[in-house]
Order: structure tokens, then C-alpha cells, then sequence
């Protein structure tokens, strides 16, 4: 009984549910890959903005959850009408995503909405079984520096969120 109050934060919940496992960090500079359920391959990331854009890209592809605010192009280069979206079968349980792991650091990340430009959602620190809503993409950047303790020093700002007042 003890083992599953340990992992009471740790489910996906949501389609678009995805394991990030960081590997290294470097002055806020992470690497690591993230798993989904619509593939057995691990999704490689050489920075936090690599693996948001290809995040971004997941979401697109799996047209959930729906933008707010669509990108806008011009001519051939840009996003054409009925471009491919991924077929929703599932290629991993819940499970086998569950058991993949980080050398640093491992995140269960569920993004609920993508108003404003950016995402609103829930980051779950696995190896602490904390979980903290966000509302922004720099704030999950920041949650995820902070768990890694790459933060050279904390901010002094009313109303952010850490990972000190998360639940358990």
C-alpha cells in the first residue's frame, strides 16, 4: 500500500499526456528525450526549446489540445489545409510510458489548453511525486529548472510557483 502513495501523481489522464526524462543539464540547458503513447520511439531534445517546438508539433499532429491561436503563413512554405494529422493509436500503454526514467530528472507532462500562445497544464515531478498546475510554457521551463536545482538563485516573486507548496 505504502508503493502506491508513493505514485499517487503519477498517471497520464489525458491523450496528449507525455514522460519527459531529462539526462543532462547545463546551466538551464537540458537534454533528454519524452515519450508518448502514439509511438515506441523516444522523442530526442537538445534544449527546452527543442523539446517544446517538437512538443508543439505533437499536439498539432494530434490536433488536441486545440490551439487558441493558429500560426499564420504565406505561399508553399507555410502549413497547408489537411496537413497529416496522427492517427490516435496507441502504440504504448500508460504504463510502459510510466516506467521510463531520466538519468537527472523525470516529468509527467499534461497540457490541457493552448490559449494565449502558450500552455496551460499540469507538470507531475515523478522522483518527488509533486504535481503543480502551470500556466505558461516558461513556467513548466522554470518547474523543471527548479527541480533540477539549475536555478542559480531563486526569485523573489509573489504568485510563482514552485514545486514547496506542490501536492503530494
Amino acid at each position: 500500500m505504502e508503493v502506491e502513495m508513493e505514485r499517487s501523481q503519477w498517471y497520464l489522464g489525458t491523450p496528449n499526456g507525455v514522460v519527459l526524462c531529462v539526462d543532462r543539464a547545463e546551466v538551464s540547458r537540458f537534454s533528454g528525450r519524452f515519450y508518448h503513447a502514439y509511438s515506441r520511439e523516444a522523442v530526442a531534445f537538445t534544449s527546452m526549446d527543442g523539446a517544446i517546438f517538437k512538443l508543439e508539433q505533437l499536439y498539432d499532429c494530434l490536433n488536441f489540445p486545440h490551439p487558441t491561436t493558429d500560426s499564420r503563413s504565406f505561399g508553399e512554405k507555410g502549413m497547408k489545409m489537411g496537413q497529416r494529422r496522427l492517427e490516435r493509436k496507441r502504440e504504448m500503454s500508460d504504463e510502459e510510458l510510466l516506467n521510463r526514467h531520466g538519468d537527472l530528472g523525470t516529468f509527467i507532462i499534461r497540457v490541457q489548453h493552448r490559449q494565449n500562445s502558450s500552455w496551460q497544464g499540469r507538470i507531475t515531478w515523478m522522483d518527488k511525486n509533486k504535481t503543480v498546475y502551470f500556466r505558461s510554457i516558461w513556467e513548466m521551463i522554470k518547474l523543471v529548472a527548479g527541480a533540477l536545482d539549475t536555478v542559480s538563485e531563486p526569485e523573489d516573486g509573489r504568485g510563482e510557483i514552485s514545486w514547496e507548496n506542490a501536492a503530494e
